[in-house]
């Protein structure tokens, strides 16, 4: 075994090459078991001038493009390998190698710093619905859908998506004063089906938590996804107004995942931001605020999440299991407490991590993340942005249920009711993870 060609390079190299990649090229060899010796040498360059590696390579930082350009020289050597994409930001390329090639870059690229195997990622919105133990809740035999309930998504607009027909009930713009639903951005689609897409173009498979709640979209985020306090603060003003002229069919909740690094005021409550959610939280709106997505550092909650009312969302990652929390983690982007006044935060933890929901074609992430689409009509993301509308559409549950329960009340039962399958810091993890069964009474 240790006279092959391959298994030598492994040894030699065994530091630059992840482990999934040496196992890969070793699994190579399993059919040598049933094969006459003589054969070996003739099937062992067979496998390393045809087998296809789907590579990420990384270089030490400062040699990118000297290394870069030497890379590029040992794969026209090679005839089925081939070069496919620039990661310079990140010293890393992505390249299709064969092991052959890859023998020859590791012996003439001098800097390079690892080399990882591309691997396939799969996590659905589905997944993370029931990873939220959210899916087919029922209470009084009746399945709770989010209907009769309005989430407000404060963001970069709603795109008129097939999984949201008949849903969007009013629309608001204050970047560019357009009266009808629009999304040139893309965020704010995907928020609104991460609360309430109803999955009707996957049939069924990408649905959020609440697929028959209502929406209205609040456009305070600009084509590239920014936006002023200004616009920020017209948004939620403008929502407290919306239920002052429609008593009867009020905003329930409010969807940010949107914020600012937090400014030190004397107070948390002298921050704009602040002001203006406590002010709806306290008119019986239920705001749900992202962490923010400056983790893994300490004192990173970003600002309106930092107020001690809201209910503030932050990240995890489910590893694409619904049914395990062994190997569940917090997203290692997602924002820590304490906030820069000491409050503890953030309040709860939501999937938030390769998160597939709504599509909106022709936005600007449509146009410059194409790899993020799935299918025809989604699209794949990850932030605090994802985990927020899912808490969002949880908290539709409970209103749906009862319509009494106040923001303190629905707070309250979230962490209370939150699976703490982990003794871990609250400044990372809050109450625990969201559990829509339990939070249901």
């Amino acid at each position: 075994m240790f006279g092959y060609s391959m298994v030598q390079m492994i040894r030699a190299h065994a530091d630059k090459l992840e482990k999934p990649l040496r196992d890969e090229i070793l699994n190579g060899y399993r059919p040598f078991k049933w094969t006459p010796c003589f054969l070996h040498r003739v099937f062992e360059g067979y496998v390393k001038k045809r087998k296809k590696l789907s590579l990420i390579v990384e270089f030490e930082d400062g040699y990118y493009e000297a290394d870069c350009i030497k890379l590029h020289e040992v794969l026209e050597r090679h005839h089925a390998c081939k070069f496919k994409h620039d990661f310079s930001r990140i010293s890393c390329c992505s390249a299709q190698v064969t092991p052959e090639g890859l023998e020859d870059i590791l012996t003439n690229c001098n800097h390079i710093k690892k080399v990882y195997v591309d691997k396939e990622v799969h996590a659905l919105l589905d997944v993370a619905v029931e990873a939220a133990r959210a899916k087919s809740i029922v209470r009084n035999n009746k399945r709770l859908t989010g209907k009769g309930v309005t989430i407000a998504i404060i963001d970069t607009g709603i795109h008129p998506h097939q999984d949201l027909e008949g849903r969007i009930v009013d629309f608001v713009d204050f970047i560019n004063e357009r009266t009808t639903p629009y999304d040139d951005n893309g965020h704010g689609t995907h928020c609104a089906g991460d609360a309430a897409g109803d999955g009707s173009a996957s049939e069924g498979k990408y649905q959020g938590p609440a697929p028959e709640a209502n929406l209205v979209g609040v456009k305070v985020l600009n084509k590239i996804g920014s936006g002023s306090l200004e616009t920020v603060m017209q948004g939620v003003e403008w929502c407290m107004q919306y239920n002052e002229k429609h008593p009867d069919n009020r905003i329930d909740i409010i969807s940010m995942s949107l914020g600012s690094t937090a400014q030190a005021f004397s107070s948390e409550n002298e921050d704009p931001m602040v002001k203006i959610v406590e002010a709806a939280w306290k008119e019986g709106i239920t705001v749900c605020v992202a962490a923010g997505n400056e983790g893994p550092e300490a004192k990173t909650i970003a600002s309106p999440g930092l107020s001690d009312q809201v209910i503030t969302v932050g990240a995890l990652d489910d590893k694409d299991s619904a049914d395990t929390r062994e190997d569940d983690e917090v997203a290692s982007f997602s924002s820590r407490g304490p906030t820069i006044y000491d409050v503890t935060k953030p309040d709860i933890l939501a999937p938030g991590v390769n998160i597939i929901s709504l599509r909106s074609p022709g936005s600007y992430l449509d146009k410059v993340q194409k790899t993020a689409r799935v299918d025809n009509d989604y699209f794949v993301l990850s932030g605090t942005s994802m985990a927020t509308p899912l808490c969002a559409g949880v908290v539709a549950l409970m209103k749906q249920h009862n319509p009494e329960a106040t923001p303190y009340e629905i707070k309250q039962r979230l962490k209370q009711s939150a699976e703490t399958w982990r003794n871990r810091d609250p400044n990372v993890y809050g109450a625990g993870y969201i559990h829509g069964e339990n939070a249901i009474n």
